[in-house]
């Protein structure tokens, strides 16, 4: 199992619809999230940012992700999620969400 952390920013202005949105995670999604190995998966707001954060428990993260990607329930949910997130301009190259570095961690 790999922990992910992940950074966007958020409009002010769609929050409220970002947090609606999340309240009721179409059912579509939440299945595609669950069979592409992602678990305990959380997005939480401070001060215009959101951090997700999820355990992958799969083998093969790239090809999960590009399931993922390609799942059409999930490109709509996307669709609708998007014009409410700001990427931040210091994320990798090909990054929507900006992967955060895991600095401690205990169980």
């Amino acid at each position: 199992m790999k922990r992910y952390g992940s950074v966007i920013g958020v409009s002010m202005e769609k929050l409220e619809e970002y947090k609606k949105l999340h309240a009721d995670v179409w059912p579509g999604v939440l299945a595609m999230i669950r069979e592409c190995n992602i678990r305990n998966y959380s997005i939480y707001y401070h001060n215009g940012l959101l951090f997700s954060y999820y355990e992958y428990t799969g083998s093969d993260y790239a090809a999960d992700m590009a399931k993922m990607a390609a799942d059409p329930t999930t490109q709509k949910w996307w669709a609708l999620c998007n014009p409410c997130q700001r990427p931040l301009a210091q994320r990798r190259e090909g990054e929507w969400w900006a992967e955060a570095e895991e600095v401690f961690h205990t169980d």
